[in-house]
């Protein structure tokens, strides 16, 4: 383009650096915001995650919890997120599972399944069985 073809209107470009600097503040405030916002979803998964293993039925439980006391740790993990939790279960125990006074019951152990012995075939099963069974020897 030409100074001919530019419109007389418009505005030469003012200081390219004064832009660039303040995009890249633009850039920065948002990066901050996101980081925020993943370091929050981050605790709050870590959280829940905790509140399970607790107990807890209700997740929705988890908004009585103070996010301003939750830190994150170099690895992710909520710096005393167990006893978060367990101070949300003493301050409000309806929210978790209460303490079952019935034994659970234990499913039988496995067993692998056995061979059915000829006496306690029908006449029918033993003569399919033995009609295999010669097939497969010769």
């Amino acid at each position: 383009m030409t100074e001919q073809d530019t419109p007389p209107d418009a505005d030469p470009p003012a200081d390219p650096m004064a832009a660039l600097r303040a995009r890249a503040e633009a850039l920065e405030r948002r990066l901050g915001a996101l980081q925020q916002e993943a370091e929050t979803r981050l605790a709050l998964a870590e959280l829940k995650a905790e509140a399970l293993r607790a107990g807890i039925v209700d997740l929705d439980g988890i908004r009585f919890i103070d996010l301003a006391k939750v830190k994150l740790g170099p690895d992710g993990t909520v710096e005393g997120g167990a006893g978060l939790v367990a101070a949300l279960k003493r301050a409000k125990p309806w929210l978790f599972a209460g303490t079952s006074s019935s034994a659970a019951a234990q499913p039988p152990p496995a067993q692998p399944p056995r061979q059915k012995l000829a006496t306690e075939m029908t006449d029918d099963e033993y003569r399919a069985a033995r009609a295999a069974l010669l097939k497969r020897r010769g």
